[in-house]
């Protein structure tokens, strides 16, 4: 009998599809010689601190090294306790039963370091000594799940992957509980927490928020002509800046009578004309955090329901493994693209732009074996998709897209600078022309700079003069970097460490950042979950606890996206036999001491920026609006206001019109018991209660 464990139950169908397991028991299915069980994830843990005996936070408790480190059942929170997760414990009894019937063991954990960590903690912790050998693919359709068992490859062939997971794990815990403990104990109070890819991040947004908030607008000035070129006005900025409007204002008046026409009018003289054809290569296919960016910026996703989305499409057979973090392909996938591309033109409005592809030799940007990490970029698998919802729909058709853009030819397009002159200003003219539009028919998007497009370009010859048809001084302001959206933050984090000087730690932070491709999404959400930070619309800004944190830890190591880069560094050499995960874990135990130190030493006081609303009941100055809530924080008043409204959330100007103004604007998309939608405004009443008034109905 063999035993197959996979990660997931999903998994575990496709997995007992093909072997012929086709009975189906409590937890697991058997057939033709084969067990096939699951994971559920991390049944298996890290003990927390209670378990080593270690009740309460106190200082001298600090710093916490286990020694060694204790397996425990995944933990769940029930009446301020945690007790063991009663589904965890059930199913490690079912698969312990499953290891003992058998006489070897398939790991079908996900192929990652974390996949590899989840099975041998769950081997460790049941005390099995079954051989074991490891099913390493990157599709779940039924040719690559064939092709993986008919070449199943030792287990020990991946000790050193268990060893860097092992070491990252214990990592994790010996900063994490150690930090959060100091800076609580400082604070004087629980609920503060710390780590070492959730500072860093809270860093990041912290800055830009500051920067971006801090920032002086400067005004300055520019000036724009339209010129008349054989009777078609064509646009000219100029690349000069004016610190005053007058300055700008008399600069036109001397440009407009410096070179004039016979019929009275003045002109700009042709300097230099470029004209240049330019290729543009297709994007690489998607990777996990691509995919996440894009999907923010396309429907606003956040990176977690991006992952969700995609996850669900890979258990439905439909993609390949989400959780990558590669770009590229080997020639062995590429052999199936062909019939990839052919698949997508029946039913997903690419069936005119399928046989140009074809037509031609396919790009091979994205084919390059040597940068595909533990899993190749996302491909869709040319099952067909049935009964998907709307937001998988457009998952999928999102990785189709990129599929067929990245195989197409490259786009070409004409370039035209003009560089004129007029009294000491001188003046740039851009225009494009798409000559081939190549990989850009595949979603027929126009570029950025669309006005720049035009059907032909102007034949404009140097020396030339050139009628301005009108000039005008036009206003513009310095802005500040934006504040982070999910997307931009992803990007930030993904492309953390570049500025690091240290060439092997920045060497090893390039394409990884902080936090991996599978747990950037997860970061985000625990940011949110600790209220360390709150959406704003798209945006994501740091509350005043967050803020409170990052003049802690600002100056400090854990805040700093070198110590994850040399994390990083760390752990590809142990994978690799470079590097001894001993001596990486006792530099771990050291910093572990040093940032103990320094949090004790600290004290939190929290930047309370948040603005006071005269509260509506007992009239005093001391509303304050929180991520949550909006309350008085008067003694013996209880006015309160929740921010969900019918599962929408009110945003901070909706609560200072509810509580200046007695009414916000009409909300949109409320929802009622009944799970309809409505539209209203939300009025305040005087015994500070709220209520609806409808449109209609006043």
């Amino acid at each position: 009998m063999t035993c197959i464990i996979a990660e997931k139950p999903s998994v575990a169908r496709e997995l007992a599809a093909i072997v012929g397991a086709n009975s189906r028991e409590n937890g697991y299915m058997e057939g033709n010689n084969y067990i096939v069980t699951w994971a559920i994830g991390h049944l298996v843990t890290l003990a927390m601190p209670q378990q080593y005996g270690v009740e309460g936070f106190r200082k001298e408790d600090l710093p916490l090294l286990p020694e060694p480190f204790r397996l425990i059942v995944r933990q769940i929170r029930k009446d301020g306790e945690y007790i063991n997760d009663p589904a965890a414990v059930k199913q490690l009894g079912i698969i312990k039963n499953c290891f003992n019937r058998s006489e070897k063991i398939i790991v079908a954990t996900d192929a990652g370091r974390e996949g590899e960590l989840i099975f041998r903690y769950i081997y460790s912790y049941l005390n099995s000594d079954k051989p074991y050998v490891r099913l390493w693919i990157s599709s779940l359709t039924d040719k690559a799940i064939r092709e993986g068992l008919s070449k199943l490859r030792p287990g020990n062939e991946f000790d050193n992957l268990y060893s860097a997971g092992k070491a990252r794990s214990e990592a994790d815990w010996l900063v994490g509980i150690n930090a959060s403990r100091a800076l609580s104990i400082s604070a004087g109070k629980n609920g503060f927490s710390l780590g070492r890819v959730q500072t860093p991040t809270l860093s990041i947004i912290c800055r830009r928020y500051i920067e971006n908030k801090e920032f002086k607008s400067v005004p300055y000035w520019k000036l724009e002509a339209m010129l008349d070129k054989d009777g078609i006005l064509w646009k000219a900025v100029s690349e000069t800046t004016f610190e005053r409007r007058e300055t700008a204002q008399s600069a036109v008046k001397a440009i407009l009578a410096d070179n004039i026409t016979t019929d009275g009018h003045g002109c700009l003289s042709v300097l230099k004309v470029e004209r240049k054809a330019v290729r543009t290569e297709p994007p690489l296919l998607y990777d996990l955090t691509t995919l996440q960016k894009e999907a923010n910026r396309k429907y606003s996703f956040s990176a977690d329901t991006t992952l969700s989305l995609a996850q669900s499409l890979y258990e439905k057979k439909l993609i390949t493994y989400p959780r990558t973090g590669s770009r590229y392909i080997g020639d062995d996938v590429f052999d199936e693209i062909s019939g990839l591309i052919e698949f997508s033109k029946d039913g997903f409005s690419f069936e005119n732009i399928v046989p140009v592809i074809l037509r031609h030799e396919l790009n091979r940007r994205s084919v390059d074996a040597s940068k595909v990490t533990d899993h190749h970029a996302l491909l869709i698998t040319g099952n067909k998709p049935e009964q998907l919802s709307t937001n998988e729909d457009k998952i999928y058709r999102m990785i189709m897209a990129r599929m067929l853009e990245a195989f197409s030819e490259t786009s070409q397009k004409d370039v035209l600078t003009v560089t004129l002159h007029g009294a000491d200003v001188d003046f740039v003219l851009k225009a494009e022309k798409v000559t081939y539009p190549g990989w850009k028919a595949v979603l027929n998007e126009k570029e950025e700079d669309e006005d720049k497009e035009v059907e032909f370009l102007p034949d404009f010859k140097e020396g030339e003069n050139i009628r301005i048809s009108s000039l005008k001084e036009t206003e513009h302001k310095t802005k500040p970097k934006p504040l982070f959206t999910e997307a931009t933050l992803l990007s930030a984090m993904e492309n953390a460490g570049r500025e690091i000087e240290d060439g092997e730690v920045r060497k090893a932070m390039d394409g990884c950042g902080i936090g991996t491709p599978a747990t950037r999404a997860n970061i985000i959400e625990t940011l949110l979950l600790r209220e360390y930070i709150r959406r704003e619309k798209k945006t994501l800004v740091p509350t005043d606890k967050g803020m409170a944190v990052y003049d802690i830890v600002k100056d400090k190591r854990i805040a700093n996206a070198e110590m994850t880069g040399t994390w990083e560094l760390a752990l590809a050499k142990i994978e690799n036999e470079e590097n001894d995960a001993a001596r990486f874990n006792q530099e771990i135990k050291d910093y572990t001491g040093q940032i103990c130190t320094e949090l004790l030493e600290s004290s939190i006081v929290s930047k309370d920026n948040t603005e006071l609303l005269t509260c509506p009941v007992c009239k005093n100055n001391s509303v304050k609006i929180y991520p949550k809530v909006a309350k008085c924080t008067s003694e013996g008043c209880e006015f309160r206001i929740f921010r969900e409204v019918c599962g929408k959330m009110l945003t901070d100007k909706d609560v200072r019109s509810l509580i200046t103004q007695g009414h916000t604007s009409t909300l949109k998309g409320l929802i009622s018991k009944a799970g309809k939608k409505f539209n209203a405004v939300l009025i305040l009443k005087e015994d500070g209660s709220t209520s609806f008034e409808f449109k209609n109905n006043k």
